[in-house]
C-alpha cells in the first residue's frame, strides 16, 4: 500500500508565497512526516528556489500547459518546471479549470515522469478525468472549498462514491479528497472513505501554528 498523501496548496496566499513560503517551509521542513507522503504545491515564481533550499520536500507546480519550449508567452511549459524541481502538478483546480483536451495533451505530453492529480468537481467530472488516466484526482466540491467544513463531514458520499466510481475504471488512479480539510481527524475520515490522501490548502498556510497543524494532519493520516 502506498503511504498516505498529504498535498497542501499554496495558492497564491501571502503566508505562502514569495519570502513568506521561505519561512513556511522553514517551519514545516522539521516535522517528522514519516509513513506519509508530503507534497507542497507552490506557484512558478517559487518553484526552483523552494526545491532548491528545501531538498527533502517533495514540491508540484500549481498548473502546466501542454506546450513545448518555444513561442508561448505566459504559459507555463512543462519542460522548465520538471528541471526547477517540479516532480508532480496540479491540473484542472477549481479556481483554474481547464478543458478536458487540455488535461489529456499535457497527459499526452508528460508520458508519465511526473504525477499529475486532475481535480474534480463531482463525480460526473470525475469520470471524465479517470478516462484519461491521470496519476490522481482529487474530488473537491467548489462550494466547500476554504470552508471550514470538510467535505468527509458536509458530503462523505460523494468521496466514497468518487472512490468506487474512478477505481472501477482505472485501479491505478489514487484518489484525493480535499475542500475544507483541516485536521487529523479529517484526514483520518478521508482515508477511511476510501481516499488515500488529501488536498488541502487554508488549513496549513494560513494557520498560526503551521507545523502543528501539518503535525496534526500526519497524525491523522496514520491513524487513517
Amino acid at each position: 500500500m502506498p503511504a498516505p498523501l498529504i498535498v497542501v496548496n499554496c495558492k497564491t496566499y501571502a503566508s505562502a508565497s514569495g519570502e513568506a513560503l521561505d519561512r513556511l517551509l522553514d517551519t514545516i521542513a522539521g516535522v517528522d512526516s514519516e509513513g506519509v507522503r508530503l507534497v507542497m504545491v507552490v506557484s512558478a515564481y517559487d518553484l526552483h528556489a523552494a526545491s532548491s533550499a528545501h531538498p527533502s520536500l517533495e514540491f508540484w507546480s500549481q498548473h502546466l500547459d501542454p506546450v513545448g519550449q518555444g513561442s508561448h508567452t505566459g504559459w507555463l511549459e512543462p519542460e522548465t518546471a520538471i528541471q526547477r524541481g517540479a516532480r508532480g502538478t496540479v491540473i484542472n483546480h477549481a479556481e483554474h479549470k481547464v478543458a478536458a483536451t487540455h488535461v489529456e495533451a499535457l497527459l499526452h505530453m508528460l508520458d508519465g515522469r511526473i504525477d499529475v492529480c486532475a481535480c474534480a468537481a463531482d463525480e460526473d467530472e470525475a469520470r471524465t478525468l479517470a478516462a484519461l488516466s491521470p496519476t490522481m484526482i482529487a474530488v473537491e466540491p467548489p462550494e466547500l472549498i476554504g470552508g471550514d467544513v470538510s467535505v468527509t463531514t458536509a458530503d462523505p458520499g460523494i468521496v466514497r462514491g468518487t472512490v468506487d466510481l474512478v477505481k472501477s475504471i482505472n485501479q491505478d488512479i489514487m484518489v484525493l479528497c480535499g475542500a475544507g480539510v483541516k485536521n487529523g481527524d479529517d484526514v483520518a475520515a478521508a482515508l477511511r472513505l476510501g481516499a488515500e490522501g488529501v488536498l488541502l490548502a487554508s488549513g496549513v498556510t494560513k494557520a498560526s501554528r503551521p507545523a502543528e497543524v501539518l503535525a496534526d494532519l500526519i497524525d491523522g493520516a496514520r491513524r487513517g
